[in-house]
């Protein structure tokens, strides 16, 4: 898998134990040091802690968007990556495609179910992200 990451692919999504698995280390620093600069960018969750983008050289952190019950984790990688890509293929800058991904991961932690339940566009135009 490593070797298809830094050779095969442009984009990663991953939250913080897989990417540490991946690079069989413990410590989420460590396994961004020896992902830095072996893809064009990397989105790396971790939770309530926000995520962080690699892109190039560069580490982004992205804070996570306050939820103030959360309810169910079930669909967040997938609506962090849905948000992050909407703003990627846009040619937003990566702090904000994060941002994007942020902001739909926390909607849908915020009830039952894997699917938004308002308008992400809504939540996006409010929170003056794209």
């Amino acid at each position: 898998f490593r070797e298809l990451v830094e050779n095969g692919v442009d984009l990663v999504f991953a939250n913080a134990e897989e990417i540490c698995s991946l690079y069989q280390v413990s410590n989420f620093d460590e396994a961004v040091q020896q992902l830095k600069g072996k893809t064009a960018i990397a989105a790396l969750t971790r939770g309530e802690q926000g995520s962080v983008i690699i892109s190039g050289q560069n580490v982004i952190e992205v804070p996570a968007t306050a939820v103030e019950q959360p309810v169910d984790t079930t669909g967040a990688g997938d609506q962090y990556a849905a948000g992050f890509l909407f703003g990627h293929t846009r040619g937003f800058e990566p702090a904000r495609c994060g941002a994007l991904g942020a902001m739909a991961a926390s909607e849908v932690i915020s009830h039952y179910g894997a699917r938004p339940e308002c308008s992400l566009a809504e939540l996006a135009s409010k929170l003056k992200l794209g």
